[in-house]
């Protein structure tokens, strides 16, 4: 759960400051069983659920220079 309150923090904070796009890094997570690690699969759930869903328009894995499938870029909605 300690990583679940810190991206919501992080992601409360920039859209506060107005931020547009985040990158936020799961790390590949690939296990020798083929198994995908706990954030790579946990951390695009949790930006659709509240309270981060409010914040975030819209999310995609990131370019391969930028983490490929172990990073995803989030966009920030706007501001009101």
């Amino acid at each position: 759960m300690e990583a679940h309150e810190a991206l919501i923090r992080f992601i409360e904070e920039a859209y506060l400051s107005s931020k547009k796009t985040l990158l936020v890094i799961t790390g590949k997570g690939t296990r020798p069983d083929g198994a995908i690690g706990v954030l790579r699969s946990a951390v695009p759930r949790w930006l659709n659920e509240p309270p981060m869903r409010q914040w975030v328009r819209a999310f995609d894995h990131a370019a391969p220079a930028d983490g490929g499938e172990g990073a995803l870029y989030v966009l920030l909605r706007r501001r009101k």
